[in-house]
């Protein structure tokens, strides 16, 4: 348990107060957020571009998460469900990305208490204050936040940013810069085994990427590569060794550890190829497939491939909030205060310290990334880290400074973290 500095209450003036809190997304953190607004009785609006909830997660919905049932439901959100007869599946399992959106996110974003105040197709453009850009300050704390979506406008007292990081790649790139758009070239944990099997069946795949996406889309070629002839798995990563996958023995999330030991094991048998220390500087599409230029241990080298497979991990969509004045971390490109606690080169998941609405604070009064948002390009994101986001913000709006400053947060103890989709959750 932390205890943290004390923040002046947030401002609420006659102008502000009939207005909601804006959330954007409506994912996991997202609803949880609204679940949190709703029980302290403060208003809300959740703006979701998709038609329905949980849309990324949808998309890995094929996938295990690595916590299970307890750590993945927030705990205000369970109670809000539970007055209604909704009944937690088993404690100890982990669910699926499908499972968690049939048995939980969806009963709870159709609670009349939450239902009420989502909008689905509204993407979100851009944030701004009412009539003002950022470079304007003059009462910029008591003017409404003036969120703009293709579905129109909408103004807010506060704005909670839960949109994620899943439609915003990184590069296959060893510089970051964008690569060339291809059909070929797949984002991360496509569904091998399901609905995209003909796709790789029969296939040379290269899987890009020393995370754990990565780690459960090899296991799920190997898996394929046994019913289909020809399946070809390689995998590359950019570093002398994947030690986010394979250094996890000591991992308390039971199934993330075990998919380093697997992977390893499919490689020592030939199933994987795994060629390390490639550096990307350049990808060409050719009539029958991609091929990817770049060095490997500082000599010339090139792969060929059927189809690729982007796990290089995802960054966050700064463009809607060009006119909010946000403080990110020049590295990790999360809010300042929080950077520190998370930097890939000091932290693990299960070293995060205690962190709260102090350390998702900027300059922009009432402003917040939350979620895997808040972590920008750092490392693994668990949901239990994004609910106590989302309850200690709660709180501050609530203008409860002792339930918001005493943030108490507790993650299992894990082997190095990945940055990726697949190691949320």
């Amino acid at each position: 348990m932390s205890t943290l500095t004390l923040t002046p209450r947030p401002r609420v003036t006659d102008r502000l107060a009939t207005l909601p809190v804006v959330i954007i997304g409506a994912g996991p953190v997202g609803l949880a957020a609204a679940a949190h607004l709703a029980d302290r009785g403060i208003a809300f609006t959740v703006l979701e571009a998709a038609s329905g909830p949980a849309a990324a997660v949808q998309r890995w919905g094929h996938t295990r998460l690595f916590s299970a049932w307890r750590e993945v439901v927030d705990p205000v959100a369970r109670r809000l469900l539970e007055a209604t007869g909704w009944t937690m599946p088993a404690a100890g399992r982990a669910p699926s990305g499908r499972e968690l959106i049939d048995d939980y996110l969806r009963p709870l974003a159709a609670l009349p208490r939450i239902a009420a105040h989502v909008r689905y197709g509204a993407r979100v453009t851009g944030v701004a204050r009412q009539g003002m850009d950022r470079t304007r300050s003059a009462d910029r704390e008591n003017t409404p936040f003036l969120v703009h979506t293709t579905e129109g406008e909408i103004l807010g007292r506060a704005v909670l940013d839960a949109s994620g990081t899943y439609d915003t790649p990184n590069s296959l790139l060893s510089t970051g810069l964008p690569a060339i758009d291809d059909a070929r070239i797949s984002h991360a944990l496509p569904d091998v085994l399901g609905r995209e099997r003909e796709r790789f069946a029969g296939q040379h795949t290269v899987v890009v990427g020393a995370g754990h996406s990565a780690a459960n889309t090899l296991i799920s070629l190997v898996r394929l590569q046994r019913d289909a002839p020809g399946t070809r798995v390689t995998w590359l990563i950019r570093n002398a060794g994947a030690v986010r996958v394979s250094s996890s023995v000591d991992d308390e999330l039971i199934g993330r550890a075990q998919l380093g030991a697997r992977v390893d094991r499919y490689v020592e048998t030939g199933a994987v190829e795994k060629v390390d220390s490639f550096e990307i500087g350049r990808v060409e599409a050719l009539p029958h497939g991609i091929r990817l230029f770049g060095s490997r241990s500082g000599d010339p080298a090139e792969v060929t491939a059927d189809i690729v497979v982007n796990a290089t991990g995802f960054r966050p969509d700064l463009a809607p909030l060009r006119e909010i004045r946000t403080d990110l971390d020049a590295v990790v490109e999360a809010p300042r205060l929080l950077a520190p606690l998370i930097d890939p080169n000091v932290h693990s998941c299960g070293t995060v310290e205690p962190h709260g609405f102090r350390e998702l604070t900027h300059p922009e009064h009432g402003f917040f990334l939350v979620g895997m948002k808040s972590y920008g390009r750092a490392p693994t994101f668990l949901l239990a880290t994004g609910y106590e986001q989302v309850r200690s913000i709660t709180a501050w709006l609530a203008g409860d400074l002792a339930s918001a400053s005493r943030v108490e947060l507790t993650l299992p103890a894990t082997g190095v973290c990945s940055t990726d989709a697949g190691g949320c959750c």
